[in-house]
């Protein structure tokens, strides 16, 4: 069985990271007969995409071989893709490391994964800003409306 966990340094001593598509790393864990045999710590081909990372970083699981992946949550685009190939998604929290999280799915203790909805990626706000403009997004906002962005508003 192969899993791959979302981490920010990689390894069995690391926690998972809560994003999925947006992670620096992957630590990959080949598990046979309930015991790890190998461990890798790749870089996530989608981290640095400024559009798709979700999509990049699914489709390296699939290219990968990956049976099932744990991460905090997943966006909508990366759930999607992973789903459709069949690779199960679980969810950990940011507490566990890598090792502790692989232990857990192999006993059965893991929760199915988290899909992340709108307003989770950057600028995503709660508000409709003020004023009538755009909301550009200035301190953290996009200006989109959702999240818990800071978006300026006004005209410009």
């Amino acid at each position: 069985m192969r899993i791959i966990v979302s981490t920010i340094n990689g390894g069995l001593d690391d926690r998972v990271n809560q994003a999925f598509g947006r992670t620096p790393t992957f630590t990959i864990v080949d598990v046979e007969n309930g015991e790890i045999v190998n461990v890798q710590v790749v870089p996530n081909p989608g981290y640095s995409q400024p559009r798709g990372a979700g999509v990049t970083a699914a489709q390296f699981a699939i290219d990968q071989g990956a049976d099932a992946v744990i991460a905090g949550q997943f966006g909508p685009n990366s759930y999607g893709v992973l789903q459709a190939a069949g690779i199960r998604m679980y969810s950990a929290p940011p507490t566990m490391t890598v090792r502790e999280a692989v232990e857990a799915l192999l006993r059965g203790e893991l929760q199915p994964g988290i899909q992340g909805g709108a307003g989770m990626g950057p600028g995503g706000g709660m508000g409709m800003g003020r004023g009538m403009g755009r909301g550009i997004g200035r301190g953290g906002g996009m200006g989109r409306g959702r999240g818990m962005g800071r978006g300026r508003g006004g005209w410009y």
